[in-house]
């Protein structure tokens, strides 16, 4: 059985409890984070906690995380369920307070829980076949630059898409892809790459940025523009981004077939270069 944190102990997963006037509970009042694990050392794990930073003062949390408590609590994980290759799931919740819309005045202690989950990164199935997505409208709030467990629409687009045969949904604004239901998209034409620019209608990540830096390092020029579902159904390639994914080729968009219908050769270069960095840097 798995060993869960939660507000500075390790317990059973069965014996981790969190209190019913959880405002995370109650009004989705929290933000997370999930870091890679490869080969039991954490991925990129620095940016993931600037991040946190920056949703929890978003939402004006009073107060923050220390980064090397945080660090302790993942490496303790990581020992104690022996995981070698997956994730780390880490949520901060505004804390605990009678139920009321108004957010509390006064500081409160925020409630802090993490685990484990094992999962195929390196040799996954989705890297080596690629996968496909349809398009569906984005019906989010207007704020998905911050983390927040507020992920119903998400969850929502991503079972529409699995029930209609595909692996994923790609989400549109007046006819511009914004990013997929837990991924930042990509399509690439000729030596170009394409991406949203990083505003409020997306999550700015963590794999996203570093990989315009791989990008660029194989000479491959990067837009940050709004592209249309036109625009990536006639792709050359197509990928998307994501902690756990890395970088996970699309082969399908709607009906049509991206490519000759197999992972593009750039989007492999772009995947291979950026393990080798990631690897290079994780602790």
């Amino acid at each position: 059985m798995r060993q869960v944190y939660i507000n500075g102990e390790f317990k059973k997963e069965d014996e981790a409890k969190v209190s019913i006037f959880d405002r995370g509970l109650l009004f989705s009042d929290s933000v997370y984070e999930v870091t890679s694990v490869i080969n039991s050392k954490l991925i990129d794990f620095k940016y993931h906690v600037e991040r946190l930073d920056r949703s929890m003062n978003e939402l004006k949390f009073k107060t923050l995380i220390d980064h090397d408590e945080i660090l302790a609590f993942h490496r303790k994980l990581i020992e104690l369920n022996n995981l070698k290759e997956g994730m780390i799931y880490t949520q901060v919740t505004r804390g605990v307070v009678d139920r009321s819309f108004d957010m509390p005045k006064q500081a409160i202690k925020p409630t802090v829980l993490a685990f484990t989950q094992e999962k195929k990164i390196l040799e996954s199935d989705t890297a080596k076949n690629g996968i496909k997505v349809m398009t569906l409208e984005d019906m989010r709030w207007k704020r998905n630059d911050i983390k927040t467990t507020q992920l119903l629409y998400a969850s929502m687009a991503k079972s529409e898409a699995t029930a209609k045969g595909f692996d994923d949904a790609w989400m549109l604004r007046q006819g511009y892809v914004t990013e997929g239901s837990s991924n930042n998209v990509w399509i690439i034409r000729s030596k170009n790459i394409m991406t949203r620019q990083s505003d409020n209608l997306i999550l700015s990540g963590i794999t996203r940025a570093v990989v315009l830096e791989c990008a660029k390092k194989l000479d491959y020029e990067v837009i940050t523009k709004n592209f249309t579902k036109v625009d990536a159904e006639s792709a050359d390639e197509a990928f998307m981004t994501s902690a756990t994914g890395l970088i996970t080729p699309v082969v399908k968009i709607n009906s049509s077939q991206i490519g000759d219908g197999k992972p593009g050769n750039f989007t492999k270069s772009l995947r291979a270069e950026y393990i080798k960095r990631a690897l290079e840097i994780a602790i």
